[in-house]
């Protein structure tokens, strides 16, 4: 067995030969985020090991480290073996959930109030009863008809939103959100789905999972004076995968054909066998799942926008890591969904980073030659979210700086103030955005495969409906990455064809506000389930003419 020590956490584990240092990290409770599950593609699990420990240790793959890192002893802690004692220092990154920048709300209506919940009051027995759709869940001793709340959980692939509800008035009290603690163990759907087919790895995700939303839950109660106890609903809105994963149940299934979910939705789960901590009482209700990569996210999208209400031709589009999309015609629907990747979270990109502070969200190039960026928190920037990846591509397609392939065009060629900015990295041309930050041409290589498979599924879906870009009466972008992207950045790098132009409209975390109908009104649950078992569900996967289009949309 060999010590393994971690800086600046001081924590030391013993581990067996052969086992990797993000491995060790895990077995010392320090979880190393590896967000593209291990495969040593995204060289985000960078730590550096002391010089005395070098000799002890296989690096393996180290292309992705440049050569000073290697000469500082850096190395990718999903690669490097251990092979004898040594010290591994870890990046410090702060608390993720207070840098990370993430959309609690969205778009919604004024649902009326009638929620699963209720609670009658027995003077004579000095006991309240608390009901679930009429039927008696259990009593509680004395008058508790004020404390009745109700938790929405929006459970997102990389992001956790909670919201605390008032279910006497309908009303928010509070919300809180962070990082998915499962990042961890890869950034993408497909990395859980492969380290939860064993049932150990579930237990893991899971376990991570149901801790960080009891912790939300907890921090909302206090924060409204209650205790969790006086919690009785929770509504866990999110992609299929991610429902999977908080059930327990085994996500396998979803990663090979033909795609199947566990799950259908519209389900409900007593508290207890749930592992959630509210009232022993208390119930946790699935919004209806659409298919095995179009989940509960969307039904509550679809409530939260009215979409199967609008009137003429809408396309909704929830942009992520998945890119899930949904065609509406006078209220028919039409839904599909296809890998994005998780290059617009900021993973897989040289400089990527989520949306923190002094992450560059908005980048424009000026007429007269300058630059301009903005960073979250207005900090010195430190790196690239993925709507300031969208906007610098975006802007350097407009301006001829990257032409339609994705190359960079040859230096001579461009204008004086852009070719300053032009430098090389690992002696290939790459852009400086900022002093130490950098735009590669693998970065655009990523978000051209990003961006073609979301162009190609719109072209798909739009084809099979019957409609053309032109033809629809608006475009309803979801998700709270979507909500901080420009509509124009969109169209430059070909995200979204020219003709949406002035049809785009940004909602924000519908999930979320989706979610929050759901659990104060139970009618709308019926509704959505009848609604979802209507729609017409269109697997990509299956399509002989996906693959040539995806090819098609890859340029800009």
């Amino acid at each position: 067995m060999y010590k393994v020590s971690f800086l600046p956490q001081g924590e030391t584990v013993r581990v067996a030969p052969g086992t990797r240092i993000a491995e060790a990290a895990r077995a010392a409770g320090i979880p190393i985020e590896t967000p593209c599950g291990g495969a040593m593609i995204c060289g985000k699990c960078k730590v550096r090991i002391n010089a005395a420990g070098l000799p002890y240790a296989d690096r393996g793959d180290t292309r992705l480290l440049t050569e000073t890192e290697k000469r500082e002893g850096c190395a990718l802690a999903c690669a490097t073996i251990v092979c004898g004692d040594m010290c591994v220092t870890l990046p410090t990154d702060g608390d993720a959930r207070e840098e990370a920048q993430i959309l609690q709300d969205g778009v919604s209506f004024e649902p009326e109030l009638a929620p699963e919940i209720t609670k009658d009051y027995a003077p004579k027995r000095d006991e309240t009863a608390v009901r679930a759709g009429g039927a008696l869940r259990g009593v509680e001793a004395g008058d508790t008809r004020e404390a009745l709340y109700g938790v929405v959980a929006d459970i997102g692939t990389t992001t956790l939103v909670a919201e605390l509800v008032d279910l006497r008035s309908g009303k928010a009290i509070a919300a809180r959100s962070s990082v998915n603690p499962q990042t961890a163990y890869g950034q993408d759907v497909l990395s859980r789905i492969k380290f939860a087919s064993d049932p150990q790895g579930l237990a893991t995700l899971r376990a991570l999972l149901l801790s960080e939303i009891n912790d939300l839950t907890a921090e909302l109660c206090a924060r409204a004076g209650i205790g969790a106890d006086r919690v009785y609903e929770i509504v866990l809105s999110g992609n299929t995968a991610m429902l999977h994963l908080a059930m327990g149940l085994d996500p396998a299934p979803l990663g090979r054909v033909p795609f199947v979910s566990r799950l259908r939705g519209g389900e409900r789960f007593g508290a207890e066998e749930s592992g959630l901590g509210i009232s022993p009482l208390g119930l946790v209700y699935l919004p209806p799942i659409i298919s095995a990569y179009v989940g509960a996210d969307i039904s509550s999208g679809i409530l939260a926008a009215q979409l199967h209400r609008r009137r003429g031709r809408s396309l909704f589009i929830d942009i992520g890591t998945n890119g899930e999309m949904v065609a509406a015609d006078n209220g028919k629907l039409c839904a599909t969904s296809t890998a994005a990747g998780p290059a617009f979270e900021g993973m897989n990109i040289r400089f990527g980073m989520r949306a923190a502070a002094g992450a560059i969200e908005h980048f424009e190039a000026e007429s007269a030659g300058g630059l301009r960026l903005r960073t979250i928190g207005g900090v010195p920037p430190i790196g690239i979210c993925g709507s300031g990846l969208i906007d610098i591509v975006g802007e350097l397609v407009a301006n001829g700086v990257i032409d339609e392939t994705g190359r960079f065009e040859e230096r001579d060629a461009l204008p004086p103030h852009f070719a300053a900015h032009m430098t090389y990295e690992d002696g290939k041309d790459a852009f400086s955005v900022a002093p130490g930050i950098l735009l590669t041409q693998q970065d655009i290589r990523q978000v051209q495969l990003a961006k073609g498979a979301l162009r190609a599924g719109v072209e798909t879906l739009l084809a099979i409906v019957g409609t053309s870009a032109e033809a629809l009466d608006r475009v309803l972008i979801a998700g709270s990455f979507g909500y901080h992207l420009r509509a124009e950045s969109l169209i430059h790098i070909g995200l979204l064809p020219e003709a949406f132009a002035g049809k785009i409209e940004f909602l924000g975390n519908t999930s979320q506000s989706g979610g929050r109908a759901f659990l104060v009104n139970r009618a709308y649950r019926e509704e959505i389930a009848a609604l979802v078992r209507a729609v017409e569900v269109v697997e990509l996967a299956n399509r002989a003419d996906f693959n040539d289009l995806f090819i098609d949309c890859l340029n800009f």
